[in-house]
C-alpha cells in the first residue's frame, strides 16, 4: 500500500469516526422521581430485548432523519413502539437526558405530544397526531449566536418539558427533538434527532388532543427554520413546525441553583442496563464478543440531571455484557 492510498484511507476514517462523534441519542428520562431507560442500540443483541418505554430506532451510526415526508421522521428510523410506559401527571415535568450533544451542533429544541387513542404498543405511529407542547430555538446573537441546544449542553445535557395540567388521563407518545442547523444552510441540510416515549399520563384535565399534526407534515425542507444560514448575521429565527398548543411553554426554564433540591430520582422497573449520561455516543455499538450469561449481576452507577446532582441507582446485567 502506498503512502498516498494510506493517508487517503486514514482521512476517512477520521472523517468518518468525527460524524459519528458528533451526534446523540436520549439515555434516559426522569418524571415522577424515576428513572426510565431510553433504548439502546446495544439492546437488539440481547435475548430477550429489554422492555423499555423509548420507541426502538436503528440508531448505529448515531445519526440524524431529514426526509420530511418519511414515516422515520415520525420517531426516527424504522422506529417502534416502546413496551411500557413511563407515568407522569398533568401539569408536571419529564426531563430528557442525553449523551454529550456536541457544541457546533447548534439549532431548537421541541416537544410534541400525540394521543395514542388507546395502546401506544401498538398504536400505527403514521396516524398519530402531534401537538407541540415545548419549544426553543434562538436565544441570542448570531454567527452562530446562542441557541437551545447550547442550553441544554449547560445543563449536563438534559431538557425539561411540562406536560400541559389540561391534557386528559390516557396513554401518548412524548416526541422530542434537536435540529441541528450547522449544515442547514443547504437545502436537505439540516438535521433532526426525534426520539418518543410512551406516556401514560394522570390527573383531572380534559385535553384529549383530538386533533394535531401527523409526523410526517411537521415540517418542510424549504421552512425558514429547516432552510437556514447558521453562519451569517441575523436578528430573529423562526421555530419550525406549528404553534404551540394552549398551555404549552416557550423555551426551557433557567437552570436551577445546585443549592436547590429536588426529589432523588429512583429506577423505573426495567430489565434493561441504564446507559449514564457519562457514556458517550462517539463510538458505534459493537455486538457482544460472546452470548450472555444466564447470571444476573448487579452494580451501582450514577445519572447526573440538570441540578448537577448524582444520583445513585442499582442496575442489573448479564455478567458478558
Amino acid at each position: 500500500m502506498t503512502s498516498t492510498t494510506h493517508q487517503a484511507i486514514l482521512a476517512a476514517v477520521l472523517v468518518l469516526a468525527s460524524g459519528v462523534r458528533a451526534h446523540g441519542t436520549v439515555s434516559g428520562v426522569v418524571a415522577g422521581g424515576n428513572w426510565y431507560s431510553g433504548y439502546n442500540a446495544n439492546f437488539q443483541w440481547r435475548n430477550p430485548i429489554p422492555v423499555v418505554p423509548a420507541w426502538t430506532a436503528n440508531t448505529l451510526d448515531n445519526g440524524f432523519v431529514d426526509n420530511y415526508a418519511s414515516p422515520d421522521m415520525i420517531c426516527h428510523k424504522v422506529a417502534t413502539a416502546g413496551g411500557s410506559y413511563v407515568t407522569v401527571a398533568a401539569g408536571s415535568t419529564v426531563e430528557l437526558q442525553w449523551t454529550p450533544w456536541p457544541e457546533s451542533h447548534h439549532g431548537p429544541v421541541l416537544d410534541y405530544l400525540a394521543s395514542c387513542r388507546g395502546d401506544c404498543q401498538t398504536v400505527d405511529k403514521t396516524t398519530l397526531l402531534f401537538n407541540k407542547i415545548n419549544e426553543g430555538g434562538l436565544i441570542s446573537g448570531s454567527n452562530p449566536g446562542r441557541w437551545a441546544s447550547d442550553e441544554l449542553i449547560t445543563r449536563n445535557n438534559s431538557w425539561t418539558v411540562t406536560i400541559p395540567a389540561s391534557i386528559a388521563p390516557g396513554k401518548y407518545v412524548l416526541r422530542h427533538e434537536i435540529i441541528a442547523l450547522h449544515s442547514a444552510g443547504s437545502l436537505n441540510g439540516a438535521q433532526n434527532y426525534p426520539s418518543c416515549f410512551n406516556l401514560e399520563v394522570t390527573g383531572s384535565g380534559t385535553n384529549t388532543l383530538a386533533t394535531g399534526t401527523l409526523g410526517t407534515q411537521l415540517y418542510n425542507a424549504q421552512d425558514p427554520g429547516i432552510l437556514f444560514n447558521l453562519y451569517r448575521t441575523f436578528s430573529s429565527y423562526i421555530i419550525p413546525g406549528p404553534a404551540l398548543m394552549s398551555g404549552g411553554g416557550s423555551d426551557n426554564p433557567p437552570p436551577a441553583s445546585s443549592s436547590q433540591a429536588t426529589s432523588t430520582p429512583t429506577p423505573s422497573p426495567t430489565p434493561s442496563p441504564t446507559p449514564t449520561p457519562s457514556q458517550s455516543s462517539s463510538t458505534p455499538p459493537t455486538p457482544p464478543a460472546s452470548s450472555s450469561s444466564s447470571s444476573p449481576v448487579s452494580f451501582s452507577s450514577t445519572v447526573t440531571g440538570r441540578i448537577g446532582k448524582p444520583t445513585k441507582f442499582t442496575c442489573y446485567v448479564d455478567e458478558e455484557l
